[in-house]
Parts: structure tokens; C-alpha cells; sequence
């Protein structure tokens, strides 16, 4: 398929997580998420083990149950210090983006299991995970799962990164038949997005995250 010609700084900081402006009416050609999980297959993968998987739900049964696990999970969430729609302290624009990003978040809760496409990406591990450093298990399937998302954008499709569904992964490994030792890492809802005004986001400086040599 022809892709959307982005230059890739446009593309790397367009690529935003679409929730109200996923198209729950179109269908999805399964052809279309092939083309970008064989862009996301080009991913570095520690030791070149490529020990992920990755599930594409499209059956409206099962994408229904999902997405009662989420809006499960979601109102736990809510619910907690944690919240994201909690910006007290941070400035009055900070809190504004808080708001619309809270507001959008409830909106994907409410209907994720519209979305005609859920992926989610796994990866083989063991039924429990190390107790330390877990940074070489995830960044074996985390980049990869980004790289889906950016080829989906140049695809005219939307997607939104989350882990809510995490606080239910046995129930929903359970339902999907994903065996105890393939642990499950980020769900990436998958539509058509409408409009084209996406652009970069706000955030805070670099220089107040940035340190040269030194803490």
C-alpha cells in the first residue's frame, strides 16, 4: 500500500496515541496490520532471540470481552493517586493538556471494545517474571510495538498505547489461549483515524531532562 509521505522527523513526532479520533465504523483490512507487523518485525530484539508474538483480535465477541477487562482496569486506575487527570501542581497549560488527555483516555475506556482491531504484543518469558532489571525482557518487544505504531500512521491508521489491560492478563491470556509462558506487553487498539491535523505534542523542555555527564 502507498504510504503517507511524511518526512521521518514529521512521522516520529506525529505518531500520537489516537483514542476519539479512531474510526469505530471502518473495517480494517487484516492485510493492512500485516504490513505493519512486518515493519515492526525489523525491530532490535536482544540477542536476535525475536521471542515476541502478537495477537490481532478482530472477533466482536472477544474484542468485547477485552474491552470489559479494560474499562475495569480503567476505573481502578482512575480512581488511584497515579491518575493522569490528577495535575495539581504543574501549570495551568500542563493541567489543560492533562484534561484533554484524561478526557480522551475515559472516551477509549467506554469504547474499546469497538475498536475494530486490537494488537497485542507478547513476548516468551515465564509464567513469573525476574524480580530484577526486566529492561533486556522488554526492550526485546517494546520497540517493536513502536514500530507498528509508526508504520500504522504512514498507513492512514490510529493507535493508542496501554497496559491497562495488564491488570487483568491472566483472564484475558485465558480467553486468548496465550500460553503461562508468554507474558503479554502492551495492547495497541488499531482504527482508522479521522482528520489530519495531528502534530507534535507539547513537552517540557529538554534541558530539563537532559544531563551531560552528570546527574
Amino acid at each position: 500500500m502507498t504510504t503517507i509521505p511524511l518526512e521521518p522527523d514529521e512521522l516520529l513526532t506525529t505518531t500520537r496515541s489516537v483514542r476519539k479520533r479512531l474510526d469505530l465504523d471502518r473495517p480494517v483490512p487484516i492485510e493492512l496490520v500485516r504490513e505493519c507487523l512486518e515493519v515492526a518485525l525489523q525491530a532490535p530484539t536482544g540477542s536476535n532471540q525475536q521471542g515476541w508474538h502478537w495477537l490481532v483480535v478482530t472477533d466482536a465477541g472477544l474484542r468485547a470481552k477485552i474491552g470489559d477487562y479494560y474499562r475495569q482496569s480503567f476505573e481502578a486506575y482512575r480512581a488511584s493517586p497515579t491518575y493522569g487527570g490528577r495535575a495539581s501542581g504543574h501549570s495551568a497549560e500542563r493541567q489543560a493538556v492533562q484534561s484533554r488527555v484524561s478526557g480522551s483516555a475515559e472516551y477509549l475506556a467506554e469504547r474499546m471494545g469497538d475498536v475494530p482491531v486490537h494488537v497485542i504484543g507478547c513476548i516468551t518469558a515465564s509464567e513469573e517474571l525476574p524480580a530484577g532489571n526486566q529492561a533486556g525482557l522488554w526492550g526485546s518487544l517494546l520497540p517493536a510495538a513502536w514500530s507498528f505504531q509508526i508504520a500504522a500512521r504512514a498507513r492512514g491508521l490510529g493507535s493508542a498505547w496501554t497496559t491497562l489491560h495488564l491488570r487483568y492478563e491472566k483472564e484475558i491470556a485465558e480467553l486468548l489461549g496465550i500460553p503461562p509462558n508468554v507474558r503479554q506487553g502492551v495492547l495497541l487498539p488499531t482504527a482508522y483515524y479521522t482528520g489530519e491535523t495531528f502534530k507534535p505534542a507539547p513537552r517540557e523542555p529538554l534541558d530539563t531532562v537532559l544531563h551531560l555527564d552528570r546527574w
